[in-house]
């Protein structure tokens, strides 16, 4: 019989693959909440919550709130909330995306999303997902289609290095000519114009003019997978930050009638900036503690009492010590994958984690029997940010960033430990059932 650890970490893996847009991170979400007895809200509707009343409401379909309603009064006994967001970087397809070259070549024009590594995209098989607009009697409330084109349709090539002898070399990728998806060679039988309109109208069933937008991505065909010698490690796309996403999820769906209100909040285009309706940058997580606080008969001042006492977890991905580049570290502070969830700081603020956060997450793990870790940039790398940093400047919520140690962060392929995302659903239950 397989560990434990080792069937979570290939639920997670199939999270992964079932997920490969924010949209997806959402729908998969959601059907793990809807089987513990999560029902769905709306938030142009009237709520009526119950306590330990378990619910979820959505907002332009990728980002999730979910929550249980505690037993106590809002006002004592606070929030305990856990932050991720659902969006990875990679490339998002253009309106009227069809290119042809001279040569008859049909690619995809496509831009950036957020910061990958460009040279891990290239000659994989590439498939297509995201959202699809159609028409509705309702202008302002178009239909939302979900997509996902399970197919290797497409693959941006690399030019061979007898012609780019500098390929390695520190070569520069330009990201409006040499990453663009080739997917096939026009003529009588594959026209170029419309291709992909076509295709959509294809998968969906759909008339032709029916279909007036979308949000659609690239991401990698073939499935993660366990690897290493006893199966230790994973492989997969999009763990950064899915990993986080998946392990709240089901940290939230173990939580039996707690006595503070649970919440997870699961934001969209943190890559970007989160500077959306939907991302951390927004009032998306005050709008929903504000209004259980209200829901249950409380004032402004009881909202702002339930502030002070509450706290977030912001998980995200973290770096792990990397066996080749050791001059890219911090020389005291080295995370190793599966030696336990991570803490991050920064003199910078870059991270929200301070003492006092940091040890309350620390004493977290401990309850939770697993081991925790510390990472800190070195002084002359200035690293990245999360959401807590932007939660918290709109929450005033004392916080601590913390993520899985992981490599390879932004490829298409990255790589942590199984123990370590077992340890951190672990150390989520045990922030969720401890008061």
């Amino acid at each position: 019989m397989p560990h434990p650890d080792k069937i979570y970490a290939q639920q997670l893996v199939d999270f992964c693959y079932e997920s490969p847009t924010a949209y997806h991170a959402v729908a998969s979400s959601i059907k793990i909440l809807e089987k513990s007895g999560f029902k769905a809200l709306k938030e142009e509707d009237e709520w009526n919550l119950e306590p330990n009343g378990k619910y979820y409401f959505v907002r332009n379909d990728s980002a999730l709130m979910a929550f249980i309603v505690g037993s106590k009064d809002i006002a004592e006994a606070g929030f305990k909330i856990v932050g991720a967001h659902n969006d990875s970087p990679g490339f998002r397809i253009k309106p009227t995306p069809e290119w042809v070259s001279k040569d008859h070549y049909l690619r995809l024009n496509t831009e950036v999303y957020g910061g990958p590594i460009l040279s891990t995209w290239f000659d994989r098989p590439l498939a297509i997902a995201g959202r699809v607009t159609c028409k509705s009697d309702n202008i302002y409330r178009p239909k939302e289609r979900l997509l996902n084109i399970n197919k290797p349709l497409a693959i941006i090539p690399n030019m061979a290095i007898h012609l780019n002898p500098n390929l390695n070399n520190g070569y520069v990728y330009d990201k409006q000519i040499d990453t663009l998806p080739f997917v096939g060679q026009v003529n009588a039988k594959f026209e170029g114009k419309g291709y992909l309109h076509g295709l959509l109208t294809v998968e969906l069933i759909v008339d032709y003019d029916d279909i007036l937008d979308y949000d659609l991505f690239l991401y990698e065909y073939q499935k993660g997978c366990l690897i290493g010698p006893d199966n230790e490690y994973i492989s997969s796309s999009r763990l950064d930050n899915l990993q986080s996403v998946y392990a709240a999820v089901n940290a939230l769906c173990e939580t039996e009638k707690p006595e503070s209100t649970c919440v997870i909040a699961c934001f969209d285009n943190e890559e970007v900036g989160s500077g959306s309706r939907m991302g951390a940058d927004s009032t998306l997580l005050s709008d929903l503690l504000e209004r259980v606080t209200l829901t249950f008969g409380g004032s402004r001042k009881d909202y702002l009492r339930a502030l002070a006492s509450s706290f977030i977890i912001s998980a995200d991905g973290a770096h792990a010590c990397h066996p080749n580049l050791k001059e890219k570290e911090d020389p005291t502070n080295r995370p190793i994958i599966n030696g336990g969830p991570t803490i991050k700081q920064s003199g910078q603020r870059s991270y929200t984690s301070d003492s006092i956060t940091s040890s309350i997450f620390r004493q977290i793990c401990e309850r939770a029997g697993v081991p925790s870790q510390c990472f800190v940039n070195r002084s002359n790398v200035k690293g990245g940010s999360t959401i807590g940093p932007i939660s918290a400047s709109h929450v005033s919520i004392p916080s601590v960033d913390v993520g899985v140690p992981m490599l390879a962060m932004h490829s298409i392929r990255e790589m942590c430990g199984v123990k370590d995302n077992y340890y951190m659903l672990k150390a989520l239950k045990s922030f969720f059932a401890t008061e």
